[in-house]
């Protein structure tokens, strides 16, 4: 199949779904200028236009032990200037989409005290995590407090000074990779009546493609902004692991767009249409 092809058999297949998803698949000025409800986006790899009051802009994992000093990665020799780079532009994401009323939720990789929620011991995730990145190890937290390594109420798995969560906002903790596995991910969504995930986050190639995978199952549709995210991992190869995992979620999972183009379609969008803050 060519790419043609393969383009027209997708939106042909995304419009006779669009009233069930609440996503039209467009060219970047034609749907979504008479209803208010909607957001015309610039995207790859066409623009679509999805109803606001169905979607909710999803963080994933930007907590201290990811992206500050002195967290998991910083501790285990990683760049984390990568995800600092992603703190400023997803701010100005998640100010704009509340002021809209578009819903926003976070999640924060974190285990139970116990580690008894990271498998049992010979689990892969907990064998290499403990070697590598010394799950659960006490450490002095740069604020003086003590803390845990991805450990649930500590500051390692607290959210980014930054981007601290609203009263409005959701928080839910995961102990995977995707953020649907074994949480209230799925059941808080279809409650608040979401189809459409706008994802923000760390990292690219790791929670945030398997979160999107797991969104894609279960019939969610998925843009990525690829500025509010980041990949530490692969860095250093003239393909980056961000930009393969960028190319296969616009060929595949999602659609991939920007912190300014989401930003610009939110302010194009009456703000009378906005729904309101909660």
């Amino acid at each position: 199949m060519s790419d043609r092809e393969e383009g027209y058999s997708r939106r042909r297949v995304l419009g006779m779904a669009a009233g069930l998803s609440g996503l039209v698949v467009t060219s970047h000025s034609a749907v979504g200028q008479e209803d208010t409800r909607m957001l015309t986006l610039a995207a790859k790899p066409e623009s679509i236009a999805i109803d606001a009051t169905r979607t909710a802009v999803i963080v994933i994992d930007m907590q201290n032990d990811f992206g500050a000093e002195g967290g998991m990665f910083h501790r285990a020799g990683n760049d984390i200037s990568l995800i600092r780079s992603a703190i400023a532009p997803t701010s100005r994401v998640l100010a704009a989409a509340r002021k809209q009323g578009v819903k926003v939720i976070y999640s924060k990789m974190a285990f139970k005290p116990d580690l008894s929620d990271a498998g049992p011991p010979d689990s892969p995730l907990l064998a290499r995590g403990l070697k590598r990145f010394s799950f659960g190890t006490r450490v002095k937290a740069p604020n003086g407090t003590e803390g845990r390594i991805l450990v649930r109420d500590t500051w390692n798995t607290d959210i980014l000074p930054e981007l601290t969560p609203k009263p409005q906002d959701i928080v839910f903790y995961k102990h995977r990779f995707s953020g649907f596995y074994q949480t209230e991910l799925d059941s808080t969504l279809k409650r608040l009546g979401v189809r459409n995930l706008v994802f923000t986050g760390c990292t690219t190639s790791v929670c945030i493609e398997s979160t999107i995978r797991d969104a894609r199952f279960r019939d969610y549709v998925s843009v990525l902004l690829a500025d509010c995210t980041a990949e530490p991992v692969g860095n250093e190869f003239p393909r980056s692991n961000h930009a393969a995992s960028l190319y296969l979620i616009e060929r595949q999972f999602g659609w991939i767009s920007t912190s300014s183009d989401f930003i610009a379609a939110l302010d194009a969008r009456p703000a009378a249409a906005a729904t309101s803050k909660s």
